[in-house]
């Protein structure tokens, strides 16, 4: 539960700083812009009010108070609040506004006093409730700076447009961080509650319930990971399932061989009266429930190899000589049982692997046919080259594979009769030490009814490098 609100509090905290931190620059960068924009506007009109009295009072050569009143009969309409203007002693000579007049007065604003000093001067500022622009400029003549101009507005209607653009910002910023804080909560607590599911998941498939599914819906990331999780899931629960059937059967095929031999020795010590014929008989099945207890121990061994991964390492190995000391191996099984044991060549062909895994794939698939052929029947291998690969075909005319049998053959411990397999020495896992080795290597390994009688084994392993083109 912990883990959940934390979960959940950290993508709301991360919705909500990100928008707020959008939203604070909605309101303050629209806001700046815009009062830079009103402040160019009001000082470049300012100055052009100030220009405006200035070009009345040209061609004075001194400036009086009835003079200036007369020549500022314009003023009224540049539109400023207030013009004041003054002699060279900031002494007030003009002053627009009717009530509180402060002709007569001196001035000392600053701009008056940049500009007896001859400087242009234009400022505009905001102080919440209106627009203050100042605008002064020295009157000259012939050169001579015979007093100053000062102009000041008060603008409250620019001021109110200003705060309402504000308030609109702040009211719509406020109504977007509600909704934003309410999806993000929804979004989030949603967001939260799936990783949730999974993680609840996983915590189950990892104690061993492997049939355990999560079950979160949509077409999202999170859903696609469920679907993986669930796909791992079932892969696990597939692995689980043959591993314990893989222990079951190898208790089973290990138990069969002891038991034998407990049985046999049981026998010769308990009976006291039992000849030496029947003891060497005996012990001659002993020795053959040992022998048949050490191929499945081998076999298991090799199968524990593959699966570890631990694979010696492959070299460039020539098909050819590895099948023809296979055959030679063989040769007194399968005449013994009359059978035909031969091989054909094709295509020399190499790949790359070891003569081991070689060796242990023809010989087991060989050994198969010889075991489940008739006598006077045959078992044929032949080596060939196709589409880069080396193709090696083993088939037999002998009693075949029920068709329901096919699939499962490579299957560890699978036997098509188990009674006539256990009595030919068989330990159910040639085929699938055949299946792994070649899967180790690259290749493929499948079994079909041959046309006539009897099963085809064929195998596919990668040309090695610069090895022959069919």
């Amino acid at each position: 539960m912990r883990g959940k609100i934390s979960l959940q509090f950290k993508f709301s905290l991360s919705y909500i700083l990100i928008i707020f931190g959008v939203l604070a620059l909605l309101n303050t960068y629209p806001l700046l812009v815009s009062q830079n924009l009103v402040f160019r506007s009001k000082t470049t009109a300012m100055a052009g009010s100030v220009k405006v009295i200035e070009s009345a009072l040209a061609g004075l050569d001194h400036l009086t108070e009835q003079n200036v009143r007369q020549a500022l009969t314009v003023a009224e309409e540049t539109g400023v609040s207030r013009v004041l203007v003054t002699d060279t002693s900031g002494r007030i000579l003009y002053d627009s506004r009717q009530t509180g007049s402060d002709v007569g007065l001196y001035a000392f604003y600053t701009e008056i006093v940049e500009a007896l000093r001859g400087n242009v001067a234009s400022y505009c500022s905001y102080d919440g409730e209106a627009f203050l622009s100042r605008g002064a400029s020295p009157v000259v003549y012939h050169n001579q700076t015979i007093g100053a101009i000062y102009a000041y507005e008060y603008d409250t209607q620019q001021a109110e447009l200003f705060k309402s653009l504000q308030s609109n910002l702040a009211k719509f910023s406020l109504l977007i961080a509600v909704l934003v804080v309410a999806l993000s909560l929804v979004l989030s607590r949603v967001f939260a509650g799936r990783i949730s599911e999974l993680l609840q998941a996983i915590r189950q498939v990892r104690e061993g319930a492997y049939g355990h599914r999560a079950t979160v819906k949509g077409s999202d990331e999170i859903a696609q990971l469920t679907a993986e999780f669930n796909s791992l899931t079932d892969r696990l629960q597939t692995t689980e399932n043959a591993r314990r059937r893989f222990v079951s059967d190898a208790s089973h095929e290990l138990k069969t061989p002891l038991a034998g031999i407990r049985l046999l020795t049981d026998s010769i010590l308990q009976s006291p009266d039992i000849d030496a014929a029947t003891v060497r008989e005996f012990v001659g099945d002993i020795g053959q429930e040992a022998q048949r207890l050490s191929r499945i121990t081998e076999d298991l061994l090799r199968l524990t190899r593959l699966d570890s991964g631990h694979t010696a390492q492959a070299e460039t190995v020539e098909i050819q000589p590895v099948l023809q000391r296979v055959v030679r191996m063989l040769q007194p099984v399968a005449q013994e049982k009359k059978i035909h044991l031969t091989y054909s060549v094709e295509q020399p062909a190499a790949v790359t692997a070891t003569e081991d895994d070689i060796h242990q794939i023809l010989y087991n698939l060989m050994e198969n046919g010889i075991k489940y052929t008739a006598s006077e029947g045959f078992v044929h291998t032949s080596v060939a080259v196709e589409d880069q690969q080396a193709v090696i075909r083993v088939e037999d005319n002998g009693v075949g594979i029920p068709e329901e049998d096919l699939e499962h053959i490579f299957e560890r411990f699978y036997r098509v009769d188990k009674m006539r397999s256990r009595s030919m020495g068989g330990t159910g896992l040639g085929l699938s030490i055949v299946r792994d080795t070649v899967e180790r290597r690259g290749g493929s390994v499948t079994a079909a009814h041959r046309e006539e009688q009897g099963t085809v084994f064929t195998v596919r392993l990668p040309l090695a490098a610069g090895g022959d083109e069919a």
